[in-house]
């Protein structure tokens, strides 16, 4: 079996039948129209993206399968939401709230690539990656809201296929996402407020601490003997006149 493999870049359900397929499948003896209907079909939910397509074809049987590449999920996820980059802290700063049409979009779009069976297990696995970006879906993290799936919630839309999602509610996602944030500043404000509080507490304590083991600790001195008040109840010591001895040493000489 003949087969030849033909690279093209084409935008999402645009291809056309011009020079550069014309040159490449003409001479192979395809129908032309029947392999672009088909690469449009296969990537209509693409739009607006350049994408790799690889059109595998049969010589013999004339007859032809596609490949078509996709970007990375996270690259798809900001493009649908129009950021450039993901949070830095996924679990402290949320930076997208998508709908669920969003998700199912972009599911769409790689459950062709993913080892899944079915569209539900694809959209899960959008779900996940939106929560690693630090992206909500209707306005709750991964796994919250693919127990909400598993719950039945958007079995309608998913099986459905659904991808449309008005301005509107994009507007109202936009103000929940606003919302959440506020909420988590809110809860990290009270967090560090409370570490500060007990942190102060702790040192105060250690401060206590160290003042209590210095009460009744050895005064330093001079090395010189103490005087005045010390010295009450003490006899003092006369030193002899000059030129006598001492009364026990003139005892002695008598003898």
């Amino acid at each position: 079996m003949s087969k030849e493999k033909i690279q093209l870049m084409i935008e999402g359900g645009k291809a056309t039948s011009g020079p550069e397929l014309a040159q490449k499948l003409g001479p192979l003896g395809m129908n032309i129209m029947n392999v672009i209907d088909s690469i449009n079909d296969k990537t209509v939910n693409f739009k607006g993206m350049k994408i790799p397509v690889k059109v595998i074809v049969d010589t013999k049987s004339k007859t032809f399968d596609l490949e078509i590449g996709t970007p990375p999920t996270t690259e798809l996820i900001k493009k649908e939401v129009n950021i450039e980059k993901g949070s830095p802290m996924p679990d402290k700063e949320k930076v997208a709230n998508l709908g669920i049409e969003q998700v199912i979009k972009i599911a769409l779009m790689k459950q062709d690539s993913m080892l899944v069976n079915n569209l539900k297990s694809a959209v899960k696995n959008i779900v996940g990656s939106c929560n690693s970006l630090g992206a909500l879906v209707e306005g709750k993290i991964g796994a919250e809201f693919n127990k909400d799936i598993e719950a039945g919630l958007y079995t309608h839309q998913i099986n459905s296929k659904i991808i449309e999602i008005s301005e509107d509610k994009k507007a109202k996602l936009k103000q929940q996402l606003d919302e959440i944030n506020k909420e988590i500043k809110r809860e990290l404000e009270k967090e560090k407020a409370l570490a500060e509080k007990v942190a102060e507490k702790k040192e105060v304590k250690e401060e206590t601490v160290v003042a209590k083991e210095g009460e009744g600790a050895p005064v330093a001195t001079t090395g010189k003997a103490p005087v005045g008040k010390a010295e009450a109840g003490k006899e003092a010591t006369v030193a002899p006149a000059a030129g006598k001895a001492p009364a026990k040493e003139e005892k002695k000489g008598k003898k």
